[in-house]
């Protein structure tokens, strides 16, 4: 596990988004893991600027979201389709063909996410996921619990992720209580991991996954026995790991 640490949000933002230019650049059909939330915005904004500049070119690369909320038509602001296409998509030359996200407006849950698994699958699977981090550790919507998931999936998520979710809606009760979520074994599966944090509120999650007991209750952790991985951190999720820990950049 390699640990970079940058000074601020900016500069981690800058720093993930050259790791995925240097992997598109060396492979053009790159297949990425993609995530939603707050933190990995930045990061697709400098990619839209590289693709501005010319410097990057995503009409081969193939795309694959972690998560979408469970019976939330894509046409709210508040999906992770909305959110995908805001940030990059609409942004960007990639083909509308080469984009996946889960369908959470399925009424056959098994079928949806059995063919979204075969279709990575398919693709020839992950090169590049792109992760980030809840406080309580979960990553994608795994949420805490007794057991690791193995493929995609529907989840019911914690009261701790809905409210942290509810900043983005009106109100806490218009949060969806259920999301469609690639498993960690999927998500274990990507050649290449990409974990991405900031802020002192990630700080013991950060922590957990880099020295804590690999537990379903502290999903994140389960990332430790995963061969090619690197968390970029701005200083303050940083903040409880020992400076030997990690590569200041």
């Amino acid at each position: 596990m390699r640990i970079l640490v940058c000074k601020d949000y900016e500069a981690m933002s800058k720093k993930a988004a050259q790791v995925i230019l240097s992997q598109i650049t060396l492979k053009p059909n790159t297949v990425l893991g993609l995530a939603t939330g707050s933190t990995p915005i930045g990061m697709y904004k400098n990619l839209v600027e590289m693709y501005e500049s010319g410097v990057v070119d995503f009409s081969d690369v193939i795309t694959f979201n972690l998560d979408e909320y469970y019976k939330l038509p894509i046409t709210s602001t508040q999906s992770y389709h909305y959110f995908m296409q805001e940030n990059l998509f609409n942004h960007i030359n990639i083909d509308p063909k080469n984009v996946h996200i889960p369908n959470g407006m399925t009424d056959n849950v098994d079928y949806e996410c059995e063919t979204y698994e075969n279709a990575i699958k398919d693709a020839g699977g992950i090169d590049i996921q792109v992760l980030g981090i809840g406080r309580n550790a979960h990553i994608g919507f795994n949420e805490p619990t007794v057991s690791f998931e193995k493929g995609t999936h529907l989840v019911d998520l914690t009261p701790s992720t809905i409210e942290a979710n509810a900043r983005f809606f009106e109100s806490i009760d218009n949060v969806p209580k259920k999301a469609i979520t690639m498993g960690t074994g999927s998500i274990f599966k990507a050649r290449k991991i990409m974990m991405l944090a900031y802020g002192e509120g990630k700080a013991d999650a950060v922590y957990n996954t880099v020295h804590g007991k690999i537990t379903p209750e502290i999903p994140a952790s389960i990332l430790q026995f995963h061969g090619d991985i690197v968390l970029i951190l701005d200083q303050e999720a940083a903040s409880k790991l020992e400076p030997s820990d990690y590569k200041l950049v």
